[in-house]
């Protein structure tokens, strides 16, 4: 059923345009629409429904419905039984990365988690007064639990919206972050999603990316294989899948890394030309390079730039170290004034 825009929502529609025109967007009822008329996006059960493929992805041999598929059936990450926001803040704040991204991230900003899955982050960062977090995912029932759960807790500074990550749906230089964090390796373009969202990025603000690593997820493709053929039998090779109760959470990390029907991986020095090439300053990267620990200096300040040969050696210590996390590496980067 659709209803008026959320609170939330409401509050963020001076961030909002239109995905195709980028005209802005009026609160309407149901939804939002451009002043004009022309367009409308319903809000349904507190969601924005702004997702609209490009014309490439209208063709043959695109991955987007594929991925929305595999994600509609295993929405991913999966919240605990009983979870609660004291007990999703305690988590958050017990994981070092979280705890110096929420405190790293001003207390009044504007904030894009794109490709936010069941929205942990999202309703995370979204706890401290003033900000304001908009989760934006492809995946329907991926969205429906992120907002069940800002809805029941009452988090005011998150919001949820359907969307095409190659087509968000704000305002040109509206945002202060954006973290697509495990997603642009998914689609058909990492390069161009990168650069999508960068053009909502405001000069100055930061945008933080976690991709595939090239080589330290080798070790994952590896195990992938094996577990292709003996299934969860050989949990040992995964310390998150352990011999623990199969919960929700282990089937959604199993499905996640081991059975997913797309992805592509990069190199650190890859992901440095992009920032190169679109006005992107280097911040740093997780793991540093200097092997110091995230919790030494704030996770925005800037970071030494290395040769390639210490990012190479990053890269392949990261695999030695049997691919921790998937294989998964961070930079990060502020958009140039």
């Amino acid at each position: 059923m659709s209803r008026g825009p959320c609170a939330p929502l409401r509050g963020c529609a001076d961030l909002l345009a239109c995905p195709v025109s980028s005209a802005p967007l009026i609160a309407v009822a149901g939804g939002f629409a451009t002043a004009d008329g022309a367009r409308h996006y319903p809000v349904v059960d507190g969601i924005g429904r702004f997702f609209v493929p490009t014309d490439r992805q209208r063709g043959a041999g695109d991955v987007t419905d594929l991925v929305k598929a595999f994600y509609e059936e295993t929405p991913f990450p999966n919240y605990a039984a009983g979870e609660t926001r004291a007990t999703l803040a305690a988590k958050a704040q017990a994981n070092h990365f979280l705890r110096a991204l929420d405190d790293a991230v001003p207390a009044d900003a504007v904030v894009l988690e794109a490709g936010c899955g069941t929205g942990q982050l999202s309703n995370f960062l979204g706890l401290s007064e003033g900000r304001r977090v908009l989760g934006g995912d492809i995946c329907w029932n991926s969205l429906r639990l992120a907002e069940g759960f800002r809805e029941r807790e009452s988090i005011a500074g998150a919001a949820f919206v359907q969307m095409n990550l190659f087509r968000p749906p704000l305002r040109d230089a509206s945002v202060d972050l954006v973290i697509a964090n495990g997603v642009l390796h998914h689609t058909g373009d990492a390069r161009a999603g990168f650069e999508a969202l960068l053009r909502i990025v405001k000069p100055g603000g930061v945008v933080l990316l976690g991709l595939y690593n090239r080589y330290a997820r080798l070790a994952t493709l590896a195990r992938r294989k094996v577990f292709a053929h003996f299934g969860t039998r050989a949990h040992f090779l995964d310390r998150r899948l352990g011999r623990g109760q199969d919960t929700p959470q282990r089937q959604a990390w199993f499905r996640d890394q081991y059975r997913h029907p797309h992805e592509t991986r990069h190199s650190i020095g890859e992901v440095l030309c992009w920032f190169d090439e679109s006005g992107v300053d280097f911040l740093g990267s997780l793991p540093r390079s200097d092997g110091a620990p995230i919790a030494a200096a704030s996770l925005f300040a800037p970071q030494a730039r290395r040769t390639p040969a210490r990012y190479l050696a990053l890269e392949l210590g990261l695999l030695l170290r049997g691919g921790r996390d998937g294989g998964l590496f961070i930079l990060l980067g502020r958009k140039r004034g």
